[in-house]
């Protein structure tokens, strides 16, 4: 079947950054979420029902996310499902992000949402292979669509989730430190 007209296919070159965590995956877990707190919906709803300023919502996601990122959504540990299958790894998965940041990729292209929020998992196996952290390095995607200011905040992406890492204490991969798509 070919390709028609209405229909673009793009490709990236993937970078998953798979990160060891020198700590157990319940403490490492409660970390990472105390660092990157849940979505207040009832506070940024408020701010669209006041048809409030672009400025008040940069100001609730600073208070909200000290560290740039909030989790929109997570998983439960999925290891009690996978148990059933014989199964005993933890891994829990997150969709952590910031709208404000997202906001400046939605002004060049709408379909940039596809990778805002960014997807996370905390994981350890039972075997004691310890716990990692894992993400897609967020430019990859961004630099998939060609538009230089989408571009540009993947790579600002990449500097915000090292910077969550190194707070974390946890090793921050160099391609995230120095814009390697």
């Amino acid at each position: 079947m070919g390709q028609s007209d209405d229909v673009a296919v793009h490709g990236y070159p993937a970078r998953r950054l798979d990160i060891r965590v020198d700590r157990p995956f319940a403490q490492f877990r409660g970390e990472y979420e105390r660092a990157v707190p849940p979505y207040d919906k009832e506070a940024f709803d408020a701010l669209v029902a006041r048809q409030a300023p672009w400025s008040d919502v940069l100001d609730l996601m600073r208070e909200r996310a000290p560290h740039g990122f909030l989790i929109y959504w997570s998983s439960d540990d999925v290891q009690p499902m996978m148990r059933l299958a014989g199964d005993s790894a933890h891994c829990v998965e997150y969709l952590m992000g910031n709208h404000t940041i997202a906001e400046r990729m939605f002004r060049h292209d709408p379909a940039a949402m596809l990778y805002a929020p960014l997807r996370t998992t905390i994981s350890a196996d039972a075997a004691g292979g310890g716990t990692r952290f894992t993400i897609e390095q967020p430019s990859c995607p961004m630099s998939s669509f060609g538009q230089p200011g989408i571009t540009e905040v993947g790579l600002d992406l990449d500097r915000e989730v090292a910077d969550l890492l190194a707070y974390l204490g946890v090793a921050v991969p160099e391609q995230l430190r120095c814009g390697q798509t």
